[in-house]
């Protein structure tokens, strides 16, 4: 019933001031007491799935973009996330909200919903699932071929609202972040919620193999070969790719070009609600 509810609510555009944006393998926490971040928010899931996991009693929300990478790492990291803000609250319980894949191919959303239904179920603690908008939950077929309905959602800090949503903003460093994910990286928190900073970094790979040759392939070899789904990407998926792909070949070093200090590139929220970089020397 939850999911026909959500399924049948159009997405929301959600405009910069007071959003985190949180991509592919990142989390990001906080709490209704957050007086820059009203908002966390992700998309372009296709087989991916969107987890929020909150605390009735602090009201902690945690966000995250799971594509099956590590996924019971990954659910014990979220659950400490959201535990580290709840433990001198006494009443409350622990709520979570699924929501992301399709009927594809390859089975890679039934793989993924599976492995955090176990992964969750595992914690030690009650976690009642609350949400349950998954795979075939959130399937739609047009023509034979299979696609999610919801592609992307926020949830309200505040409120606790969650509803479908796309976001025309995904920064700051969009560039870095997606090349950390198309490097290999693992989960990552790009939060602090107690300072009300942003914080990327510091990142290092070296260099991609083959970027050259990705980079001379036509959109629909890209396509093809770069996407766990290529009938149901969203239309930007491969000008995405591609400027990641760039990104990597202009910084094969980290080190060297972005993170020369091995500080992170850190961001708050100026008074029209939107990231600014803040000079790492002030810090």
């Amino acid at each position: 019933e939850k999911a026909k509810l959500l399924r049948s609510q159009p997405a929301q555009i959600v405009e910069p001031k007071g959003l985190l944006y949180v991509q592919q393998r990142e989390f990001a926490v906080t709490t209704p007491k957050d007086g820059s971040v009203s908002i966390l928010g992700s998309d372009d899931a296709t087989t991916c799935h969107i987890v929020v996991l909150r605390h009735t009693g602090s009201g902690a929300t945690c966000l995250t973009h799971c594509d099956g990478s590590d996924t019971e790492a990954e659910v014990s990291l979220i659950m400490s996330s959201v535990k580290s803000f709840s433990n001198s609250t006494g009443c409350g319980r622990l709520e979570v909200h699924l929501v992301g894949g399709f009927n594809d191919d390859r089975q890679l959303s039934q793989k993924l919903t599976n492995q955090l239904l176990r992964a969750f179920d595992l914690q030690p603690e009650d976690v009642h699932l609350v949400t349950f908008c998954v795979t075939e939950l959130n399937d739609r077929e047009e023509q034979d071929i299979h696609f999610p309905i919801i592609y992307g959602i926020a949830v309200n800090v505040k409120t606790a609202e969650i509803f479908p949503a796309t976001f025309p903003e995904k920064g700051p460093d969009e560039d870095l972040r997606s090349a950390h994910v198309l490097t290999g990286a693992p989960l990552t928190n790009i939060y602090d919620a107690k300072t009300e900073q942003l914080q990327i970094g510091p990142y290092f790979w070296g260099p991609f193999p083959h970027v050259d040759f990705w980079l001379e392939q036509d959109d629909a070899q890209i396509l093809q070969n770069l996407s766990t789904s290529p009938l149901a990407e969203p239309p930007h998926f491969v000008s995405h790719i591609r400027s990641t792909l760039t990104f990597l070949k202009e910084h094969p070093f980290p080190s060297r070009s972005l993170f020369p200090d091995r500080k992170p590139r850190i961001y708050k929220k100026n008074e029209e609600g939107l990231w600014e970089q803040v000079c790492s020397d002030k810090i």
